[in-house]
């Protein structure tokens, strides 16, 4: 029996501070595939995750990511149009737009997964999504 396409409806997943996060196509404990849109000036919460895996490829804008390094320090770098990243689990990250940036992601469909680190490196912060509990992570 041949299965048959699917062509599915994309949805967002809900209001945040930095654009809008848009679900393009979720393959049921396989991939999930992700329109991000992140406005000039705004960045996402400096994270990891536990069980997430994550990568991206920059449509327009320019990208500053910021990530700990093998000795444990802050380092960035920036990305432009073309260019592609990879977030495995538990790679600290942070996500900066120069300009106004729409990324294509592919993940794990780990959704809630997120752990905030900004602490540990002397970053105060009040606002963006917290930490989530290893129990709260949805994988779908």
């Amino acid at each position: 029996m041949r299965k048959q396409i699917i062509i599915p409806k994309k949805k967002n997943l809900g209001k945040r501070d930095w654009g809008e996060e848009i679900l393009l196509a979720l393959i049921p404990k396989k991939i999930s595939l992700k329109k991000l849109v992140i406005k000039k000036g705004k960045r996402g919460g400096l994270q990891f995750h536990r069980k997430k895996n994550e990568c991206g490829y920059i449509i327009s804008g320019k990208l500053k990511i910021t990530y700990v390094n093998n000795k444990n320090k802050l380092r960035s770098i920036i990305l432009k149009k073309g260019d592609v990243f990879h977030f495995p689990s538990g790679a600290i990250h942070q996500e900066y737009a120069i300009s106004k940036c729409e990324i294509i992601e592919a993940s794990t469909p780990h959704f809630n997964d997120r752990v905030r680190v900004e602490h540990k490196f002397g970053i105060k912060t009040n606002s963006g999504l917290k930490t989530t509990k290893l129990k709260q992570i949805k994988f779908l």
